[in-house]
């Protein structure tokens, strides 16, 4: 039995393994920034030694995207500099370690949906910062060690756009929502299910970089529709133009990942996204 460490346990990803995990046979510990310093390398070893880790999942992340914009300091550390940290603990202890990174690294103009050795070129400090703790991730180089990168993640756990809109659905009668920004939703239990599947398998010398979301693409006005009609909720969904709707980060227009490399190297199905939604809708009971 391996002893599994999870980072970033009350967020929506590291809730849903917490949830799931019992369905796999590993002793999984779950730290949120109070049970363990991630920003402190020597609180990492002491808990890697103490606990005697196998495997790390890394799902802390400062994930305020426009806070980031002004509170640069806190996102490095976190984003950035914790990754650095729980890098070089899992080589200096040969740790397996699975890290969750964005679709916000690349800059959102391609016509083709992005793979893994795309160029990067992250346009807010969310971005650079993520884009930081892959780059020293990737230049550690612990064996057994993945990025995976996903987006426009949500989840029956936490603050995201599938709650705000089913709670904005209840209290407006009409809501503008940015047509133009296209991508695919990533239902937190799907990529948590990935993770638990593939943790025991990964096997590499070099860092890999994979893209995980649900299949499909859609841009958030069709994702908003979509949610009113599963919750047959009676509020008009209006489109608008991502400048009619500022925000102090710039968000990517185009976020759709290639995900041919993860499908194949582990043999995984991923669910369409209107399931997943559809399946999340129901375990919080909004499915009408």
């Amino acid at each position: 039995m391996l002893n599994v460490l999870v980072t970033g346990s009350d967020g929506q990803l590291g809730s849903e393994i917490k949830a799931l995990c019992v369905d796999y046979p590993n002793n999984y510990l779950f730290t949120d920034k109070d049970e363990l310093d991630i920003t402190d390398e020597e609180a990492i070893t002491n808990f890697v030694d103490a606990n005697e880790i196998d495997i790390i999942i890394n799902c802390a992340a400062y994930t305020a995207v426009d806070n980031a914009e002004e509170d640069q300091v806190n996102a490095d550390m976190i984003n950035h500099m914790a990754v650095k940290y729980l890098a070089q603990v899992a080589k200096e202890k040969n740790i397996k370690l699975i890290h969750i990174s964005t679709d916000y690294v690349f800059d959102g103009i391609n016509h083709k949906p992005y793979i893994e050795t795309d160029p990067v070129n992250p346009q807010s400090i969310y971005g650079q910062t993520k884009l930081d703790g892959e780059k020293a991730l990737l230049e550690i180089s612990p064996e057994n060690a993945i990025i995976i990168r996903t987006s426009w993640v949500y989840s029956s756990y936490g603050a995201n756009f599938v709650k705000t809109m089913l709670r904005l659905g209840k209290e407006k009668e009409q809501l503008g929502v940015i047509y133009d920004q296209v991508g695919t939703p990533t239902y937190a239990r799907d990529l948590a299910k990935v993770i638990l599947e593939i943790a025991p398998k990964i096997e590499n010398k070099k860092v890999e970089i994979c893209n995980y979301s649900n299949e499909g693409v859609l841009s958030w006005y069709d994702f908003a529709k979509e949610i009113m009609r599963m919750a047959k909720l009676d509020c008009k969904i209006n489109p608008i133009e991502t400048k009619e709707y500022p925000t102090p980060a710039t968000r990517p227009h185009y976020s759709i990942l290639n995900k041919s490399k993860i499908k194949e190297q582990f043999n995984i199905t991923i669910p369409y996204w209107k399931d997943s939604l559809d399946e999340c809708l129901s375990t919080m009971g909004e499915r009408k």
